[in-house]
């Protein structure tokens, strides 16, 4: 089954890159072609140019028109740096320059906030961030976490991209504490009602980028999971409590103009993790696979599909790491209807039409709080959706009878870098109506 699910998938994503080499050749008829000389980085006060010019697509000696600085604009903007970026092209003594004009977004955030734990209204957790973001111009991040309410959690988050400059390696440290309710109607029912977990994670990444649009990752980790009683498959160990080290690696492929609300481009990403590594009697891996296509269309409107799934499977895979809708992934239409499985399968296409375009937003007449932290890109789109997908155990097959498919409309405001807020309205195929309110892009 894992087989020919792949091969579909794998299938769809070679169709939608071919059509894409198509429709791409069609954007190229702006209004100037020009070979660029030189380019010139203005507005960085801490930023360090290599981290806005390893994203350009183009180098002098190169030709460009205005779609190739549009889509290269909004690649710098992807890093979550910058409030406002600009691509001027012009001439000077003979000479063609790209001027990209950048500014700083603020950078340290100890910044209150309300969530929305696996995007549930009814699970509202609320805390504080302290996050330094480029705080030495290299783009590194520094978050450290405390969230009460709903299922609470403390962590700590550090990503250094330049952490072997000479090599492009990148590394990424994570440790935190969650006490999470949990999420299996199965360890459920077999624990007798509601119970918590508590779950301990340290995690090491080391990220190598190839190229402008492919890297690698390796990571480790160490996960403690506290269980009240030992039940099997609650415990994937022998004893209420698991011990496991865990190893990974993924693959990324990324074209997408603007990661915040992708326009055109391409995302591939796949991971494989063995968990355990027969210590302890834990021995189980999970595969994820996610792929997904961008196409800009004509007079503004926007196509995208995605297909993904997640995949487990080895000794005794516990509860707590099954596949699951209804939290973290979900099905429009069955927003709130939790699933659980060895395995989930996703489908989702959407059509968006801008009824406001990029807007370029500042309140500089606030003295006392700063202007990066007052400009924004501010936008409105239109969409129309439909997400299938589908759970599944062990040796159960796929029938597209069972499948949950949920199709609607909604508005899409983007408040960029920042956020993202959709109002939607979508059926499901039983014909029952749901208002969905989300924060944040649907992929």
């Amino acid at each position: 089954m894992i087989k020919y699910s792949l091969t579909f998938i794998l299938l769809l994503f070679t169709a939608a890159n071919s059509f894409s080499q198509v429709s791409d050749s069609l954007l190229y008829t702006g209004k100037y072609s020009i070979k660029v000389d030189s380019i010139k980085l203005v507005g960085n006060k801490i930023t360090v140019p290599d981290v806005v010019m390893r994203e350009l697509t183009f180098s002098p000696g190169d030709t460009v028109n205005p779609k190739t600085l549009e889509y290269n604009s909004n690649r710098v903007f992807s890093l979550g740096i910058f409030t406002v970026v600009n691509f001027i092209p012009y001439r000077m003594n003979n000479c063609n320059y790209v001027l990209i004009y950048v500014e700083e977004s603020w950078y340290i955030y100890p910044i209150p906030f309300v969530d929305l734990q696996d995007k549930d209204w009814q699970k509202i957790s609320y805390g504080v961030n302290l996050m330094l973001r480029n705080f030495r111009g290299q783009n590194e991040t520094l978050k450290a976490t405390a969230e009460f309410g709903y299922d609470p959690k403390f962590m700590i988050y550090y990503n250094r991209p330049y952490f072997v400059r000479e090599q492009d390696i990148d590394l990424t440290v994570q440790l935190y504490y969650q006490n999470a309710i949990n999420k299996s109607t199965i360890a459920k029912e077999l624990y007798g009602g509601d119970f918590n977990q508590k779950f301990i994670n340290g995690s090491i990444d080391f990220g190598k980028r190839l190229n402008l649009f492919n890297r690698i990752d390796l990571s480790v980790g160490y996960d403690y999971v506290d269980n009240p009683v030992y039940i099997k498959g609650v415990s994937a160990s022998n004893g209420r409590i698991d011990r496991q080290i865990s190893t990974g690696l993924s693959y990324t492929y990324d074209t997408r103009d603007l990661a915040q609300f992708p326009g055109r481009g391409a995302y591939g990403f796949a991971n494989l993790q063995f968990s355990g590594l027969g210590i302890d009697n834990i021995d189980y891996q999970a595969f994820n696979i996610d792929l997904r296509k961008y196409f800009e269309l004509d007079s503004g409107l926007r196509f995208k599909c995605r297909v993904a799934s997640r995949m487990t499977f080895g000794r005794l895979v516990p509860y707590y790491d099954y596949s699951y809708f209804g939290y973290g992934e979900r099905i429009r239409g069955y927003y709130n209807t939790e699933m659980e499985g060895n395995s989930y399968y996703i489908g989702s296409v959407e059509l968006n039409y801008p009824i406001i375009k990029d807007v370029e937003i500042g309140f500089n007449f606030v003295p006392v709080i700063p202007k990066s932290l007052l400009t924004y890109r501010f936008a409105m789109y239109a969409e129309l959706f439909t997400d299938s997908g589908v759970t599944r155990m062990w040796g159960q097959r796929i029938n597209i009878n069972d499948l949950n498919t949920g199709y609607g409309a909604g508005l899409v405001f983007l408040v960029l870098p920042y956020s993202q807020l959709r109002i939607e309205y979508a059926f499901n195929n039983y014909g029952h109506s749901q208002f969905i309110f989300g924060l944040g892009t649907s992929f």
